[in-house]
C-alpha cells in the first residue's frame, strides 16, 4: 500500500508540471509526443481518470478498487495555516537562548584574550603557585546540605534501571521520567528518618560527590581546581560526603560516615609527615563538622573515643564557608508552608503553575511532605531563642540594617568596620517576629497585640478524620479547620515560641527531629545532659575541644539581602491536600522599607544572616569564653558581594552569595594560605564589612 499512496501523492502534485507515469511498454519518444500533445493542463478528474488506465493495464485487480475511491476524493491544493501554539513559542524562545549562547560562546573562543572585556584573570592558584605556596597541610572538604550527590542501591521496581545512578545531584533527568517514584525514592520513613523499607539511597564518594551540583553549576570544583594548582591530590585532599538528609548522629548509626572521617584524618595525618588538616566546612557542613568535633572525642558507643587532645593533634584550622551556626529563617518557612520568598513570588504571579490539583501538580505539598523527612532541615531552625534572634519589640539588627537597595560596593583592605551605611526604617520594623499573620501585627507594639501564651493555645491539636482525603500526604491533612485556626490566633511568633507552633502543626516530625537536635542556651555547660549527641552542632550548648592552638575561621558573604522574617496569611483554599498558610506576597513596604513581597530582609549572603554566620567568631567564642575555654583563636573574614562585571564572569568572582562564594578569588585565596602554612593574624586578622561588632554588643548573652 505504501507504494500506492506515494503514486498518489505524485498524480495530485500541485502545481502539475508533468503527466503521471506512463506504462512501461511506451517507449522513450512516444512519451515525449504524448507530452506535447497532451500537456498537464488536464482537469484532475482526467489525469486520474489516465493514471487508473494506465495501472489497470498493469494490474487491475489490484488498484481499481483503491483508485474508484480515490478518485471520488474532493483534493484541496492549499494547506490551512497551522493555528499558532504556546509551545511553539516556548520552543522558539528555548531555540533563541540556545543560538544565542552557542553565537557567544565562538565569540568568546574567537576572539583574541586582549581584546576588551574578554581577559580571564589568573586563577588564584596559578599566582600563587609563582609566589611559591606549596601544598602543606591535607585538606579535608565537608559539603553542605543539598550539595552533596545521592545514588540508587535499592529501590522499588518503579526505579528498575537505576542501580548506582543519580537521584540527586547531576541532570536530574528522573524527576521528569518518574515524578512520583524519584520522590518515594529521595524521602525517608517518617518515624524512623532512615530508609524506608525496599529503598537505599547513599551519598556519592570522592570529590566528584560534590564539584559540581548539576552540570555547569560548580559547588567545591572551582576551588578543588585552584588547590590542584599548588600541588594537592587525592592523598592530601578528601571529600567527606555524607547523607546531608540524616540527622547528624544517624549518619554515623547507619553509614559510619563519622566513623570513617575519623580514620581519613588520622591517615592524612600519618602519609603527609604528621601534618595537621585543614578542614574546610559549608554552610550545614560546618554544625555537621561542629556535631563531630564534640563526637570525636566523647568515648563510645555514643562518641569516636578520640580522646580531649585528638582535636589539638590533628586539626591545624576550621575555614568554615558561609556557616549557618545560629540556623536560618528561611528553614522555618520551608518548614511551616514550603515556601521562602522566589516561591511565594512564583505563587503569585501564577497560582495554577504550583496550586492546581486540575493538573495534578500540587507541587508545595509534595515538597512538604519530603522535606519534612529530613531531620537535617530541624538543624537549621534558629538557634538560641529570643537572646539571640531578638522578641517581639527588639532585634540585634534593628537600627542597623544597611541600605540594601543602594549598597555601596567599597571596599578596604584593611579594616573596613567604617564603611558601613545605615538607612533611616520610617516603618518599624520588629525582625524578632519571625512569623506574622498580617502587616499590622508585624509592625504594632507588644502592648497593642494580643498577647497569649503559645504553649496554652497550641496544646490541644482536634484532629480530623484523614480518610475524607485519602492518602495523608502532609501533617495538615490530619488537622482539622479549628486547629488551623488557632495557628492565626497567635499574631506574631518569636524563635521560642516558633518551636511550639512547629510542633503544633508538624507534631511526628518534631517529636523525630527533637531526639536529634536542641535549639536553646546551655546555662551550665558542665551538667551532664550535654554530654548528649542532641545538643553537639549547637554551639551555644557544647564546648570548643580542647586545642588552644587551633584556628577557626568564619568566613561569609555580605551586602546580599536575606530573608529574616516572614508575613503570613491563611491559604483561601480549604480543600483537602493543600497546605493551609502561605506568604502573603502582596504585603510591601514604603520606598525604604526593608519588606518586600511579604519578607523582611537583613544583611546576608542571601541564605544566612550576617547574624547567624558572624556571631561566634565575633564575640561568642572570641578570646577565652564559657564556650571557648581553651581560647581558640577566631578570625572574621566577609567578603563584600560584587556581581560579575560582564557575562564571561559567569556567577562572579567576587560573589557573595551562599553558594557563589565558593568561586570568590578572595576566598580561594585565603583557604590556599592557610593550607600552605599561613596563620590568621598573617592574613591580617578580621576582615569586616557589615555590622556584626554592633550587633554582638546588643545581644545580651553570658559569656
Amino acid at each position: 500500500m505504501a507504494w500506492v499512496l506515494r503514486f498518489r501523492k505524485l498524480c495530485y502534485v500541485e502545481p502539475t508540471t508533468v503527466n503521471c507515469f506512463q506504462s512501461s511498454s511506451v517507449d522513450h519518444h512516444q512519451q515525449q509526443q504524448q507530452k506535447q500533445q497532451q500537456p498537464c493542463s488536464d482537469t484532475k478528474l482526467e489525469k486520474l481518470n489516465k493514471c487508473e488506465k494506465v495501472i489497470t493495464n498493469n494490474s487491475a485487480s489490484i488498484l481499481s478498487g483503491p483508485l474508484e475511491t480515490i478518485s471520488k476524493k474532493k483534493y484541496t491544493t492549499k494547506r490551512e495555516p497551522r493555528e499558532w501554539r504556546c509551545m511553539d513559542s516556548c520552543c522558539r524562545m528555548i531555540g533563541y537562548v540556545f543560538t544565542t549562547w552557542w553565537l557567544l560562546l565562538f565569540l568568546f573562543n574567537c576572539l583574541p584574550s586582549t581584546f576588551p572585556g574578554f581577559q580571564i584573570p589568573e586563577a588564584p592558584g596559578v599566582r600563587l603557585k609563582h609566589e611559591g605556596l606549596t601544598a602543606l597541610h591535607p585538606v579535608v572538604l565537608v559539603p553542605g546540605i543539598v550539595t552533596g550527590g545521592l545514588e540508587l542501591w535499592e529501590g522499588r521496581p518503579c526505579a528498575d534501571g537505576l542501580f548506582r545512578k543519580r537521584l540527586w545531584g547531576g541532570s536530574f533527568t528522573e524527576i521528569f521520567k518518574r515524578p512520583l517514584c524519584w520522590l518515594e525514592h529521595i524521602s525517608l520513613h517518617n518515624e524512623t528518618g532512615l530508609d524506608p523499607p525496599g529503598i537505599r539511597v547513599r551519598p556519592v564518594t570522592g570529590l566528584a560527590a560534590a564539584d559540581y551540583f548539576a552540570p555547569g553549576y560548580f559547588v567545591w570544583a572551582v576551588l578543588i581546581e585552584n588547590l590542584a594548582k599548588i600541588g594537592y591530590e587525592g592523598k592530601n585532599m578528601h571529600m567527606a560526603a555524607y547523607d546531608w538528609r540524616l540527622s547528624f548522629q544517624n549518619t554515623e548509626m547507619r553509614d559510619q560516615a563519622l566513623s570513617r572521617l575519623k580514620s581519613k584524618i588520622e591517615l592524612m595525618y600519618v602519609i603527609n609527615g604528621n601534618k595537621k588538616v585543614v578542614v574546610v566546612p559549608h554552610s550545614m557542613g560546618v554544625i555537621y563538622f561542629q556535631h563531630f568535633l564534640k563526637w570525636v572525642e566523647t568515648p563510645p558507643p555514643m562518641g569516636g573515643g578520640g580522646g580531649s587532645d585528638w582535636c589539638a593533634k590533628h586539626i591545624k584550622a576550621i575555614m568554615n564557608i558561609a556557616p549557618a551556626f545560629l540556623g536560618v529563617p528561611k528553614a522555618v518557612s520551608n518548614l511551616f508552608s514550603a515556601e521562602g520568598k522566589d516561591v511565594a513570588y512564583v505563587r503569585a504571579l501564577a497560582p495554577g503553575i504550583l496550586d492546581s490539583e486540575i493538573l495534578g501538580l500540587q507541587t508545595l505539598e509534595h515538597v512538604m511532605r519530603v522535606s519534612r523527612s529530613w531531620d537535617s532541615i530541624m538543624s537549621l531552625v534558629p538557634k538560641g531563642g529570643e537572646t539571640i534572634w531578638g522578641d517581639l519589640d527588639s532585634s540585634p539588627e534593628e537600627g542597623l540594617t544597611r541600605d540594601l537597595a543602594k549598597k555601596t560596593s567599597r571596599q578596604n583592605d584593611g579594616n573596613s568596620t567604617d564603611l558601613r551605611r545605615t538607612v533611616q526604617i520610617k516603618e518599624p520594623v520588629k525582625y524578632g517576629r519571625i512569623i506574622s499573620f498580617g502587616k499590622e501585627a508585624s509592625q504594632l507594639p507588644s502592648s497593642q497585640l494580643s498577647i497569649r501564651d503559645s504553649k496554652e493555645v497550641l496544646r490541644h491539636r482536634v484532629s480530623t478524620d484523614s480518610n475524607a482525603c485519602g492518602d495523608v500526604w502532609t501533617e495538615y491533612d490530619e488537622m482539622s479547620r479549628e486547629s488551623i485556626q488557632k495557628v492565626t490566633e497567635i499574631k506574631a511568633y518569636t524563635a521560642s515560641t516558633l518551636l511550639d507552633l512547629l510542633r503544633f502543626v508538624a507534631p511526628k516530625t518534631m517529636q523525630r527531629a527533637e531526639a536529634h537536635f536542641s535549639h536553646g542556651i546551655a546555662d551550665d555547660l558542665d551538667d551532664p545532659k550535654y554530654g548528649h549527641y542532641k545538643y553537639w552542632s549547637n554551639p551555644l550548648e557544647t564546648k570548643l575541644p580542647d586545642a588552644p592552638d587551633m584556628e577557626i575561621f568564619c568566613m561569609y558573604g555580605v551586602g546580599i539581602p536575606t530573608e529574616r522574617s516572614y508575613i503570613y496569611k491563611q491559604s483561601p483554599t480549604v480543600k483537602c491536600k493543600s497546605i493551609p498558610f502561605r506568604i502573603d506576597s502582596s504585603v510591601d513596604g514604603n520606598e525604604d522599607s526593608t519588606l518586600t513581597g511579604g519578607v523582611h530582609y537583613v544583611d546576608g549572603d542571601e541564605s544566612v544572616p550576617v547574624l547567624s554566620a558572624g556571631y561566634m567568631c565575633a564575640k561568642g567564642w572570641k578570646g577565652k569564653t564559657r564556650f571557648n575555654p581553651s581560647g581558640i583563636a577566631t578570625y572574621t573574614r566577609e567578603y563584600q558581594h560584587k556581581a560579575p562585571a560582564s557575562f564571561f564572569e559567569g556567577r562572579g568572582l567576587e560573589s557573595g552569595r551562599h553558594v557563589d562564594i565558593m568561586g570568590n578569588v578572595a576566598l580561594i585565596e585565603d583557604v590556599l594560605r592557610v593550607a600552605a602554612g599561613a596563620t590568621g593574624t598573617e592574613m591580617g586578622g578580621d576582615r569586616i564589612y557589615s555590622d556584626i561588632l554592633r550587633m554582638s554588643q546588643k545581644i545580651n548573652l553570658q559569656l
